[in-house]
């Protein structure tokens, strides 16, 4: 997280240390030990938020599924394409032969494509 290893960490609190002082020590310490109940009781809150809303469903989700750090684009790419999804049935047309001909006779070079509003 942010690059931030044991030892920069501690090299910090020395130099926190030192420029608070002996006498605001203590107090500051306090002051970040409330910090930390604090955030940590608003997590547990929200957690404790989040289950009593979403029911018992909340405990059979598959959190590590909605991970963002499991998003692959080419995963979700090849699943979409791959999914056996019937097309609606006004989207597949069979083109008969007549109509294949009326087609094929209209766009012959210099020849303006009737309007057919049945194929848009």
């Amino acid at each position: 997280m942010f690059g931030l290893t044991f030892d920069k960490l501690l090299i910090v609190a020395v130099i926190a240390a030192f420029l608070i002082g002996p006498e605001r020590l203590p107090t500051y310490a306090a002051k970040l030990g409330q910090l930390v109940r604090s955030l940590r009781d608003f997590a547990n809150g929200a957690k404790t938020r989040m289950r009593d809303e979403m029911g018992p469903e909340f405990d059979e989700v598959d959190w590590k599924k909605l991970d963002p750090r499991q998003y692959d684009p080419r995963r979700i790419i090849r699943e979409a394409l791959l999914e056996d999804t019937p097309a609606p049935a006004s989207a597949i047309k069979p083109v008969t032969q007549s109509a294949y001909a009326q087609r094929r006779g209209a766009l012959t070079p210099g020849a303006v494509p009737p309007f057919d509003a049945e194929a848009t």
